[in-house]
């Protein structure tokens, strides 16, 4: 949704949203004095492709130096000694002008993230996405309305990036709707959208894109026996993850936030021009507010969208659970491997295609095949920019792998831990720490784990943890400091959202707002990966702890 420059009561007249974030002035508390430091350094990072062409060159330097020095390594367990071969030499250049093309294509991502995204770009765009989280907003009884906006919310990163402009007005509206504050369901979506966007009750193009690079980093250590990761891998533990969230999220909104707003005495209604209005994304061609209640066709859609599912799934279960079933392993199940669990992504785009087709048709936004092909095409439009990210991470990875440096850096980190005792889950916790402190500077998932997996996934492997456990505790540290960070490009969307309550409100109002959420969700996460950890609790389908051996 396209964010338009907002008009207010002001004298002075209207102001952007990203202007007022830069002119108007917060507190000189600690709190904002901290969070400007972190704006004037984050704004002096070069953007993702500058930072990971940079790093590629300086792993290339780095590799070339320790060939030189003859440099080896020797993975425990193994009797092989690898050396470390430099980009900068003879063979290094060969490799790299031989692979370039394949090193992009062959980025394990690409094979699982695009494919989806065609399919949720149909739901997405038919309607079939908004009119479900209406329905499931406007059909919730008052005091529930926080806790179904913290699981919708957390499950919302189904939708990517788009949820961050979808979700919070939505939640705004329904909660006005129903007496409560707007500006607390306004902050409550915002947050968990935000701070649960690394899970989901169901699998999303996200799991893929982490399940793609995990996999491909643990190619620094061949021959090492671990379970394979895929788009299920840490199911389990997402399905607990985000109804811990989602409920903690809930309770935050209902008892510190609300209470907060009406104490204040914010605004309830929007200052806004009926003419920008008719613009923004979350109001109709007339600028009015959509309706929490659906429309008796956008009902209909969704009941054929129900309907669809059912038979899907009957279809699905028939094909999977014949005796005879080709989608079997060899001992006839489906664990660890099997070509059910190979075909994950076909099932996720499966079902967000039909359900996407089959309510646009009810409501006629979908009236042929042009119109799918259209849809999709509009959601690879909006990934250009992660294709383009994708060319340099290909390289970064394939490089890191290639060389031998990923591998050397895991042997030795891992015996560093081990010399010093730092083995258990308080080297886990140490990675979160450290994976949320990132998160202020870095906000891209894509980006920073790739820079994390190329080290820790094969360091904790030779510890004995599992790629998938690992993926799951950077889970953790991913998300709940990224709505508190200027960084986030949505903090200015976020911003905007709430200027149209508050004209004079700063991004330091807003971090103010959001603050509660971090450290009771960090907690509450690092304390859930704790009793998966201590428990031996599989994270998902065929995916545990401890590699096993």
């Amino acid at each position: 949704m396209a964010i338009t420059k907002e008009t207010t009561s002001e004298p002075q007249g209207s102001a952007s949203p990203a202007k007022d974030a830069k002119t108007q002035p917060a507190s000189n508390g600690w709190l904002d004095k901290f969070l400007n430091g972190v704006e004037y350094v984050g704004n002096k990072l070069p953007e993702p492709f500058t930072i990971f062409l940079i790093l590629f060159l300086i792993t290339g330097i780095a590799s070339s130096i320790m060939a030189w020095m003859d440099i080896k390594v020797q993975v425990p367990g193994s009797d092989e000694i690898q050396p470390v071969k430099g980009l900068f030499t003879g063979e290094g250049m060969s490799w790299f002008t031989t692979t370039m093309g394949e090193n992009y294509i062959n980025f394990p991502p690409l094979v699982t993230v695009l494919p989806i995204m065609l399919a949720v770009g149909v739901a997405e765009r038919s309607g079939m996405l908004s009119a479900l989280i209406r329905k499931l907003f406007g059909s919730a009884k008052p005091w529930v309305l926080p806790y179904a906006v913290g699981v919708i919310g957390v499950t919302a990163s189904v939708m990517a990036d788009a949820a961050f402009v979808i979700v919070p007005p939505l939640a705004a509206m329904v909660f006005k709707a129903a007496g409560r504050h707007p500006v607390a369901g306004l902050i409550g979506g915002f947050a968990a959208v935000g701070a649960g966007y690394s899970t989901a009750l169901v699998p999303t193009s996200l799991d893929a894109l982490f399940a793609g690079i995990t996999t491909a980093v643990m190619e620094t250590l061949p021959g090492m026996e671990f379970s394979d990761v895929n788009a299920m891998s840490n199911y389990f533990f997402n399905v607990a993850s985000s109804i811990v969230l989602g409920v903690l999220a809930g309770y935050i909104t209902d008892r510190v936030i609300e209470p907060r707003m009406w104490k204040q005495e914010v605004p309830t209604e929007e200052d806004i021009d009926p003419e920008e209005a008719a613009h923004r994304g979350d109001r109709d061609e007339n600028g009015e507010e959509l309706s929490a209640e659906l429309s008796p066709t956008e009902s209909k859609g969704l009941v054929w969208s129900v309907v669809a599912t059912v038979i899907v799934t009957a279809a699905l279960l028939f094909a999977i659970l014949l005796p005879e079933s080709p989608w079997r392993n060899e001992t006839g199940g489906f664990l660890p491997k099997s070509p059910l669990m190979s075909s994950i992504v076909f099932i996720v785009f499966l079902y967000f295609l039909v359900l996407g087709v089959v309510y646009g048709k009810a409501v006629g936004t979908v009236n042929g095949i042009k119109d799918v092909v259209d849809m999709m095409i509009g959601s690879l439009k909006d990934m250009l920019s992660f294709l383009i990210l994708a060319f340099i991470l290909g390289q970064f990875v394939a490089l890191f792998a290639w060389t031998g440096i990923g591998t050397f850096t895991a042997v030795k980190g891992a015996a560093f831990l081990e010399s010093i005792g730092l083995t258990g889950f308080g080297a886990v916790f140490a990675f979160i720490v450290l994976a949320s402190c990132l998160n202020l500077l870095i906000i891209s998932g894509s980006s920073m784990w790739t820079l994390m997996a190329a080290v820790f996934v094969p360091m904790f492997a030779l510890l004995g943890y599992e790629p998938a456990f690992i993926q799951s505790a950077f889970r953790v540290g991913d998300s709940a400091t990224q709505i508190i960070t200027p960084l986030n490009p949505y903090m200015i969307v976020m911003l905007g959202f709430l200027q149209r309550y508050e004209p004079k409100a700063g991004l330091g109002t807003l971090m103010s707002r959001l603050m509660p959420y971090v450290v009771p969700f960090f907690t509450a996460w690092a304390i859930l990966l704790a009793i998966w950890f201590y428990a031996d609790l599989p994270l998902g389908p065929g995916n545990n702890i401890f590699i096993e051996g």
